[in-house]
C-alpha cells in the first residue's frame, strides 16, 4: 500500500496536486504581479489624457512646443517613470503600503491621475485594519483631488464618489469579509482541538474507570486465590495436591504481576511511566508449554526451526496464538492431547494448534468470547490469515498464516 500511495505521488496525479499546492501558496505573489503590470498601460494613458493638476499649465506650452527630442524627455520623464513607479509600488502594496499611498498622492495632486489613489485606498482597505490610518489617508487624497480638479461642484463629488469613495468603501466590504473568513476559520480550529481534548480527556476518565473495576474485581479475586492456594499448599499432606497448589500459587503470582502492568498502563497517571518489561516471542513458548504440562494438558510439539531471524512483530503475534489455542483447549477440552506446530515456509510461518474432543467431563468454564476476536485482529494487523473451526473427530483446529515481513507493529503491544 506505501509503494502503490508513493507511485501515485510520483504520478500526474502527485504533479497537479504540487502543482495546487504550490499554486494556493503563492496566489498572492502572482496576483500583485498581475495588478503591476496591468496598471502600468491604464495608469500611462490617464497620465496623458487629461488636462488637469497643478504640472499642467507648466507642461502644456512645453508639449506645444514642437520640440521632438523635448517630447521624448516629457513623455519619459512624466509619463512612462510614473506609471513604472506605480507598477513598483503595487508590488509592494502588502508589505509597504505607504509607497503607493503617497505616490499616489502625488500623481493626483500633480497630474489629477486619480487611477492610483483608487487602487491604493481600495488596497489598504482591504489588507489592513487601521481604520484611522485609512481615514487620514482618505482625507490627505481628497484634498489633493480638490486641488487638482479645476471643475465644479458637481463633477467635483462625482469624481470623489467615483475614484475615492467606492473603492475604500469596496475595499473595507471585501477586508471585513476576509477577516470574518479567517476568524471563523481559526474558531472552527479551535473548536475541532477543543473537541479533540474533551475525547482525550473522556477516553482517560473510561481508562482509568476501567482499571479500577479490574483492580476492584478481578485484583482482589486472584489475590483471594492466591491466598487459598497458598495455604493449601502448606497444610496439604498430598504431595500432589501441595505441587498443584503451589502451581495455582505461581501462577496467580503472575497473573496479578501482569494484571498491575495493565493497569499501569489504563491509569496513565502524571508521574507514572508505563511498565516496560519485555513482550514475549517464540522463545518464550518453551516456558508457555511447560507451564500447560506442570498442569496436566498432554502438548505434542513439532517446529521446522529457523525462527531466530523473524521479525519481532511476527514473534509476538505467534506467541499469542499458541497462548489463545492452549488456553482455548485447556477451556473447552479437557483431558484432550494437544498439538503445537511452527512451520516456517519461505517468507511465511504457520502457526497450527489442534486438539481432539474432552475426555474429561467438566462444567464449561466463564468465557468472555472476545479471545478469538482479539488474535484474529492481531494476525490481521501483522498482515496474515487465520482459520479456525471444528475437526473431523469432534476438536477444534486452529491455524494462523503469518508473512515474515510487511506487518504492522500492533498497537498495544
Amino acid at each position: 500500500m506505501r509503494e502503490q500511495n508513493t507511485r501515485v505521488a510520483r504520478g500526474p496525479a502527485g504533479w497537479w496536486r504540487r502543482g495546487e499546492r504550490w499554486w494556493w501558496d503563492h496566489r498572492l505573489r502572482f496576483a500583485d504581479w498581475f495588478y503591476a503590470i496591468g496598471s502600468f498601460p491604464m495608469v500611462a494613458l490617464v497620465q496623458i489624457m487629461p488636462d488637469i493638476g497643478l504640472l499642467r499649465p507648466v507642461l502644456t506650452p512645453l508639449f506645444m512646443s514642437g520640440d521632438t527630442p523635448l517630447l521624448v524627455v516629457l513623455g519619459v520623464v512624466f509619463y512612462l517613470v510614473p506609471a513604472g513607479l506605480v507598477s513598483v509600488a503595487v508590488l509592494f502594496r502588502r508589505s509597504r503600503p505607504h509607497w503607493l499611498l503617497a505616490l499616489a498622492f502625488g500623481l493626483l495632486l500633480l497630474f489629477g491621475n486619480m487611477l492610483p489613489a483608487a487602487f491604493a485606498l481600495y488596497s489598504y482597505a482591504v489588507h489592513f485594519d487601521d481604520r484611522r490610518l485609512l481615514a487620514g489617508w482618505f482625507a490627505v487624497q481628497a484634498l489633493a483631488l480638490y486641488v487638482a480638479l479645476d471643475v465644479n461642484l458637481l463633477a467635483y463629488v462625482f469624481n470623489f464618489g467615483l475614484f475615492l469613495v467606492v473603492p475604500t468603501t469596496l475595499g473595507l466590504w471585501v477586508g471585513t469579509r476576509r477577516q470574518l473568513i479567517d476568524r471563523l476559520q481559526e474558531r472552527a480550529e479551535r473548536l475541532e482541538r477543543e473537541k479533540h481534548l474533551m475525547a482525550e480527556h473522556a477516553i482517560t476518565a473510561e481508562r482509568t474507570r476501567i482499571a479500577r473495576e479490574m483492580h476492584d474485581v478481578v485484583a482482589h479475586r486472584v489475590s483471594l486465590m492466591v491466598l487459598h492456594a497458598g495455604g493449601l499448599e502448606v497444610s496439604a499432606e498430598d504431595p500432589r495436591t501441595a505441587e498443584a497448589a503451589g502451581l495455582i500459587r505461581t501462577t496467580g503470582r503472575e497473573a496479578l504481576a501482569e494484571l498491575r502492568g495493565i493497569l499501569g498502563v489504563l491509569r496513565d497517571e502524571d508521574g507514572e511511566r508505563a511498565p516496560t518489561a519485555p513482550q514475549p516471542v517464540l522463545v518464550d513458548i518453551d516456558r508457555l508449554v511447560g507451564e500447560w504440562r506442570d498442569a496436566g494438558m498432554v502438548v505434542d510439539r513439532g517446529d521446522t526451526g529457523g525462527f531466530d531471524d523473524l521479525p519481532p512483530t511476527v514473534q509476538r503475534t505467534a506467541f499469542r496464538v499458541v497462548q489463545e489455542g492452549l488456553t482455548n483447549a485447556a477451556k473447552h477440552a479437557r483431558g484432550a492431547r494437544v498439538t503445537l506446530e511452527l512451520r516456517r515456509k519461505g517468507d511465511t510461518l504457520e502457526v497450527e494448534v489442534a486438539n481432539g474432543p474432552a475426555t474429561v467431563a467438566a462444567p464449561p468454564p466463564p468465557s468472555s468470547g472476545y479471545g478469538l476476536a482479539g488474535i484474529r485482529e492481531r494476525v490481521a494487523l501483522a498482515g496474515g490469515s487465520l482459520t479456525a473451526g471444528p475437526r473431523f473427530d469432534g476438536g477444534w483446529r486452529l491455524s494462523v498464516v503469518l508473512p515474515v515481513s510487511g506487518g504492522h507493529e500492533a498497537e498495544g503491544e
